[in-house]
């Protein structure tokens, strides 16, 4: 057999959750993928000199003559793929990930390549987020002077069925780039690097789940959130939150660029072992300016320990680093939400499911936290987050019966906040859904008020509080609560809440500029997200930029078509004159009566 070994540079790309578009519409989704490589992947590969080397289904192997010309590929591709998804649900968008590496093939007589330089695109393509490009440090040193885009270091990572670690990048672009957003405004294409606090600061990363068992996931995961909020109840640390530490999960860390990322001094790593009715937790404390271990333990217990095992690992870690501290606080961090240990898994796999952010996914987690309260009626945390999962319905537009939903969330609300006076998850859920559902924004100020005082680094409780005292006209206060929950959760997925609740802030006290500027910001990372193509609209229009309010509002009528000016009190819970002025703003840009 002839064949020839040569450097290459090879892209790789398939479809995010192929298996699932084609399962639930075969034919559409073949149709879709066909017209998209006539008019799009192959004339841009063409463009750009390259040669489709194999077709595999729903992907390809690319080979180019340089590294610049297969990441121009990439990026025309992958931002081209953000306009084609404008406007469609998130279960039926295309979406692909691309693997980029410069490397050793083989080339056999029928033109097909082989060898380590096509393995490692493909194990690239396979760690790629959705509508991201991933680089291998030998393709990455042939770009980053010569192309005008934000790049992430992702780190040494293992790669699977490659022998050696591999320094990675990710290419910030489009969406990705509202990433890397700084608290001193919106979306920026710069690297975080944020100071220290004025107290103990740690992060705590995603566990390795040891059991063997990917199914058991969820439970490392649930282990880890506990030990996090354990954590986050003691008011002499500063917590990062479990979204954004969490970013980092299945990937080898730089725990120094973790501290700049995050901006923590310590860091907590470890793993969990689930076999039968015995667990183990193994841990270790990291600080960060020195890289040394503070620390490294194991802890060792029956199923029905967990919760005494989760306390133990919170435990040591503070004695750690914050050595004083009151006898209250550490009652405090020991209270869990339920006894129930088969509630507590239900739970734990409703959590898995509403950090998916996907409707499909919404609906999963509802039913698993309504199971939930099945087995344990005074589960506070999981009434909260059910009724957290009928307000994302509604801002996302999933709402099937507006009336009934409303009328179910504002009964789980109330459950919420009725059985979880102790529990910040449900008091702070609970709180936002009573001013979401019933309209009542001073009960839910006070419950959110409670949860940050039981909690005072729950990010998403000063994420909510800023909805809450924006509706209320406390828009300053809004402002400071929602920059808290970046500053605790720099690296969250839906960050872009965060960003539209800003925006909403400075729009209600005329700052239009500002209101357009976080608006956008929000739509870089999610551009179908409705709330933020409402204030787009209402921003622009107030401030007499008619050619963008109208854009915004095409998008807004695709997002939302059965929104109107007499419906918009079902929207959110304004006092009358907020909502007069948002009113007037979408009527300006075109929303009918």
């Amino acid at each position: 057999m002839d064949e020839a070994r040569k450097l290459a540079a090879i892209l790789v790309a398939d479809v995010v959750g192929f298996s699932r578009l084609a399962g639930a519409d075969e034919d559409r989704t073949l149709a879709r993928l066909r017209a998209l490589r006539s008019d799009l992947i192959d004339p841009t590969i063409a463009i750009h000199k390259g040669r489709v080397v194999k077709r595999t289904g729903d992907g390809a192997i690319v080979e180019f003559r340089s590294v610049v010309d297969a990441v121009r590929c990439a990026i025309e591709v992958q931002n081209s793929m953000i306009e084609r998804n404008t406007g469609l649900p998130q279960e039926r968008r295309i979406e692909f990930r691309i693997g980029v590496h410069l490397g050793d093939v083989v080339e056999e007589s029928d033109g097909d390549l082989m060898g380590d330089g096509v393995n490692i695109a493909a194990r690239l393509e396979g760690i790629a987020q959705p509508g991201a490009i991933c680089l291998s440090e030998d393709a990455y040193r042939q770009v980053k002077s010569r192309l005008d885009v934000a790049i992430s270091d992702l780190g040494e990572t293992r790669l699977k069925n490659i022998a050696d670690p591999i320094r990675v990048y990710s290419l910030l672009f489009g969406s990705a780039i509202a990433k890397a957003t700084t608290l001193a405004g919106p979306a920026s294409s710069t690297a975080l690097n944020l100071s220290l606090p004025d107290k103990p600061s740690i992060a705590v990363l995603p566990f390795q789940n040891m059991s063997g068992d990917p199914e058991q996931e969820y439970f490392a995961d649930g282990i880890v959130e506990d030990i996090i909020t354990a954590l986050s109840r003691f008011r002499q640390l500063f917590v990062i939150a479990r979204n954004s530490s969490f970013v980092y999960k299945g990937r080898a860390v730089d725990v120094k660029q973790v501290s700049r990322d995050l901006g923590v001094r310590y860091v907590l790593e470890g793993s969990v072992r689930k076999a039968a009715d015995r667990i183990r937790i193994t841990a270790q404390l990291i600080d960060t300016s020195t890289g040394a271990h503070l620390w490294a333990e194991r802890f060792d217990g029956g199923l029905q320990d967990i919760f005494d095992l989760q306390d133990q690992v919170a435990a040591r870690v503070v004695g750690e680093i914050a050595p004083k501290l009151e006898q209250a606080e550490i009652e405090r961090a020991k209270r869990k939400p339920t006894e129930s240990l088969d509630a507590y898994d239900y739970f734990l796999r409703g959590m898995a499911s509403v950090n998916q952010w996907t409707r499909v996914a919404n609906d999963e987690a509802l039913r698993l936290f309504y199971k939930a309260v099945e087995l344990d009626p005074e589960f506070g945390s999981a009434y909260g987050m059910a009724a957290w999962c009928y307000i994302w319905r509604k801002l996302n537009g999933w709402v099937i019966n507006r009336a009934q939903e409303t009328a179910e969330g504002a009964r789980l609300a109330r459950r919420a906040v009725e059985v979880g006076k102790d529990d910040p998850v449900a008091l702070s859920r609970g709180g936002h859904a009573l001013a979401w559902f019933v309209r009542d924004l001073d009960s839910g100020a006070a419950f959110i008020d409670r949860a940050l005082a039981l909690n005072p680094n729950l990010a998403a409780a000063w994420n909510l509080s800023g909805w809450v005292r924006a509706y209320r006209g406390e828009l300053d206060l809004s402002i400071e609560h929602h920059a808290r929950a970046m500053r605790l959760s720099p690296l969250d997925p839906i960050l872009y809440n965060m960003h539209v609740g800003t925006a909403f802030a400075h729009f209600q006290a005329g700052r239009y500029v500002d209101a357009t500027a976080w608006a956008n910001s929000a739509l870089h990372e999610q551009p179908n997200y409705p709330a933020a193509n409402r204030i787009l609209a209402a921003s622009n229009a107030l401030s007499g930029h008619m050619i963008e309010a109208q854009q915004a509002m095409a998008h807004l009528r695709e997002l939302d078509p059965a929104l109107r000016i007499s419906n918009l009190t079902e929207v959110l819970p304004l006092r009358a004159e907020d909502l007069a002025k948002l009113a007037e703003g979408l009527r300006r840009a075109g929303l009918p009566e």
